[in-house]
């Protein structure tokens, strides 16, 4: 077994956090501030390769495996976590379902693009009253008699990208069947066509740069040719996505609690209490021994997830089991290391003078979006008894 990173990893790692750190880090609090979308610095990423790391070079990405991904994601997440949520949303919610499902001539015209860093990808799968649950989605596709094109009808809700995406991966029923997966399927629209509706921005806790809306389809025409997959194949397309997605996502709480973790050494060792260093104090080296561990089993639980999903390319397998346990991991990490890390700084934590209280409420959303801690405790506990 052996844990070293081949050459190129190295690389893809020195020349991610170089990025971040240089041109990211300084400009992170100011764009959580104002909640805009950071183009400039999403556009030199997609300059450096990041935007699509692992879609092959002929549809415009770098053709990098899973672990120079998770690798890169760490450093962008460790600068600002809203920058690494659209890094991800790009490599995976919008370009998994295209290089694994689409077609030759969707791979060009819609993923090059994205994955090249020329325009944004998003993802549409979540509805206002459907979260979790998503096979109880509300939006309809219609096909016409002729079968050339559909007819799109709905709410889309909470879509990373939204207002500055071009195209977008939308789910939607294309059967009667209310409730039942069988009837969803996959479609890629172009935002830029009549019928696409852009609703009101969320004010986020945290993540904010990451600009986040509702999005409303009214009799948008859709043409046949742009469904991904077969009809009634969208669900498995879904959660195929989401098992990549969730790479990724603890890819960013490892990046996030990392980020945490050394602010929160540095401060130990200079901040003084009773004439000592507070980080020889026992009860502030317990919360830092309890944070590297947490942090370092969630590393490594991010790359084993991460080389899973790339065994998985050639064997076609799914990596549901390790991408819930790497996500469900980390994002609980990251959440603990944040309130620790805080803890140790006290009342300057709390502040917006430092970025520990970006860290903290950056942390959060990894429980919940891609899958509630809720929901992977329930696929890891099904994966393991088989029963439901």
């Amino acid at each position: 077994m052996d844990f070293a990173l081949t050459e190129e990893q190295q690389m893809i790692q020195d020349a991610a956090r170089e990025f971040a750190q240089n041109e990211i880090a300084p400009v992170a609090a100011e764009f959580d501030l104002s909640g805009e979308f950071p183009s400039e610095t999403i556009r030199q990423a997609g300059e450096l390769g990041f935007m699509g790391i692992e879609i092959p070079e002929e549809y415009g990405g770098s053709g990098l495996d899973s672990i120079c991904y998770v690798l890169m994601m760490m450093e962008i997440s460790a600068a600002d976590a809203a920058h690494g949520t659209i890094v991800s949303v790009n490599n995976s919610l919008f370009g998994v379902p295209l290089l694994e499902f689409g077609t030759e001539e969707q791979k060009q015209k819609f993923l090059r693009p994205v994955s090249s860093g020329e325009v944004n990808g998003a993802y549409a799968l979540t509805e206002p009253q459907s979260g979790s649950d998503a096979a109880t989605m509300r939006a309809r596709a219609v096909r016409a008699a002729d079968g050339s094109t559909y007819t799109l009808n709905g709410k889309k809700a909470w879509i990373t990208s939204g207002p500055v995406a071009r195209y977008m991966v939308v789910f939607t029923q294309t059967s009667d069947s209310d409730g039942n997966e069988l009837g969803i399927s996959a479609f890629v629209i172009d935002t830029e066509e009549p019928g696409f509706v852009q609703g009101k921005t969320e004010p986020k806790l945290g993540i904010r740069a990451s600009a986040t809306c509702e999005i409303e389809l009214e009799d948008y025409v859709c043409p046949a040719a742009n469904r991904i997959g077969e009809e009634g194949q969208g669900f498995k397309i879904a959660l195929t996505v989401l098992d990549a997605g969730r790479v990724g996502v603890a890819a960013q709480a490892v990046g996030i609690a990392q980020a945490a973790y050394d602010a929160a050494v540095e401060y130990s060792r200079e901040r003084k209490a009773f004439g000592s260093a507070i980080g020889s104090f026992q009860a502030i080296q317990g919360k830092i021994a309890d944070m590297k561990m947490r942090i370092d089993a969630s590393r490594l639980l991010t790359l084993q997830a991460a080389w899973a999903k790339q065994a998985a390319k050639t064997s076609g397998a799914r990596n549901t089991l390790n991408s819930s346990i790497a996500k469900l991991y980390a994002s609980e990490t990251a959440m603990f290391v944040t309130h620790q890390a805080l803890q140790i700084h006290g009342g300057m934590g709390y502040s917006k003078e430092l970025p520990l209280e970006r860290y903290f409420r950056d942390a959060r959303i990894t429980e919940i979006y891609e899958g509630t801690s809720e929901i992977l405790r329930m696929v890891i506990g099904r994966t393991e008894t088989g029963l439901r």
